[in-house]
């Protein structure tokens, strides 16, 4: 049997997602939104799992949904390519070196420091604009083809810019899908549904348990009196009531750790400057703080609760709105609003360049070529997002010596 027919959950296919995904997980730097580039090159590009059409379809869903919205890109992808078990396969080995590393950060067996710790993730910042700029062009060649979904791009870029934070998004998505429903209906061959291999009654479960859980653990918490509950409570909601995911999710855990007393705002900034140096989801900044808080058991255990907690509400959503997707996708207004949502995602990916040019001062003439250079890399060489990544870091060494 050819691998293009065997079942979603084959060994074959599950084993194709942990290596992709592993290799995604140590070396997806730069954000959310940088790894939906690092996701594009992987899948999309090499791979072929799914085209740009529906992979900005995905990306549109998971941006509409709190939670991490590349962690449940991620998801989503292991789920389209070998089912359940892919999907629980892809999130494993993409999470898993951050939230380790950032464990093992919390218990003092390593810092990230000094000069050659700087240049190192001052170069892999540069190689993340670059990852990004390859998405950006990429993605504006399929899903902003003509003068109406371009023009979404630019609103979407000054919406965001405007509106910072998950209002901006939002917004531009909202906007997106506004103007594809009123100018931009599709063709009846431009569609491509995204058939989640999840079942309704699957999906209804999953929405109850992140209801229940949403609405129980508060009340459990305060009826007990238990440290644990309280710690999964805390990092729960705030994976429930994030909108745009990534940085917007820290003052939901400030407001639930540090307020309090569970934590100093030192510890807080440490936890969340380090996050940011590793590859791998932001919200497994959850690894390092739930082993350092008062709140709870602290060390390993603390760790995995609130690494867990943080993730769920948002896969729970996830997999409970897939099977209605399935459905609802395939009406022609929905398509006709995912195709400006799409070109709105575009505008995303150029503000989070936009973003990532400022920060990592690529504007400079030694990063630029750096920069430069990775893009080539990228796009003529056909060269790996991952062996790209290295060449950055190692820039930013050279960089720093000269």
């Amino acid at each position: 049997m050819s691998s293009a027919r065997r079942a979603p959950g084959a060994p074959s296919r599950v084993g194709e997602v942990a290596r992709t995904f592993g290799v995604l997980g140590l070396t997806s730097f730069g954000g959310p939104v940088a790894h939906l580039g690092y996701f594009r090159s992987a899948v999309v590009q090499r791979r072929r799992w799914l085209s740009d059409r529906a992979y900005g379809d995905l990306v549109a869903l998971a941006q509409f949904l709190p939670g991490p919205a590349s962690s449940q890109v991620g998801l989503a992808l292991g789920l389209l390519r070998a089912g359940p078990l892919g999907a629980l396969v892809a999130f494993a080995v993409f999470t898993l070196p951050s939230a380790l590393v950032l464990f093992f950060l919390a218990v003092g067996v390593g810092r990230v420091d000094g000069p050659v710790g700087r240049a190192l993730i001052a170069g892999l910042g540069i190689g993340a604009v670059a990852v990004v700029a390859y998405a950006v062009t990429g993605l504006a060649r399929s899903l902003a083809p003509d003068a109406i979904r371009a023009s979404v791009v630019v609103g979407a870029v000054v919406l965001t810019l405007a509106l910072p934070g998950a209002v901006g998004q939002l917004a531009a998505i909202a906007f997106g899908a506004l103007a594809g429903l009123a100018f931009s209906r599709p063709a009846a061959e431009e569609h491509e549904p995204l058939r989640f291999p999840v079942r309704r009654g699957v999906g209804l479960a999953c929405l109850a348990v992140f209801a229940t859980l949403l609405v129980g653990l508060p009340i459990v918490s305060r009826v007990t009196g238990s440290d644990v509950v309280a710690l999964i409570d805390v990092f729960y909601r705030a994976g429930a009531l994030v909108l745009g995911g990534g940085h917007v999710v820290l003052p939901l855990l400030h407001t639930g750790l540090v307020e309090p007393g569970y934590m100093s705002d030192d510890t807080f900034l440490t936890g969340y400057g380090l996050a940011q140096a590793v590859p791998g989801p932001l919200f497994t900044v959850a690894s390092y703080l739930g082993a350092v808080t008062d709140l709870g058991p602290g060390g390993a255990l603390g760790s995995l609760l609130a690494t867990l907690a943080i993730f769920a509400p948002g896969f729970l959503l996830l997999v409970g709105v897939a099977p209605f997707w399935n459905v609802v996708g395939s009406h022609i207004g929905v398509r006709a609003a995912m195709r400006g949502a799409n070109a709105a995602v575009v505008g995303l990916l150029v503000t989070a360049l936009f973003d990532l040019a400022a920060t990592t001062d690529v504007v400079s003439p030694g990063p630029f070529c750096l920069a430069l250079i990775c893009f080539v890399l990228l796009t003529a060489w056909r060269a790996p997002a991952w062996a790209v990544v290295g060449i950055a870091a190692l820039g930013g060494l050279v960089l720093r010596l000269t």
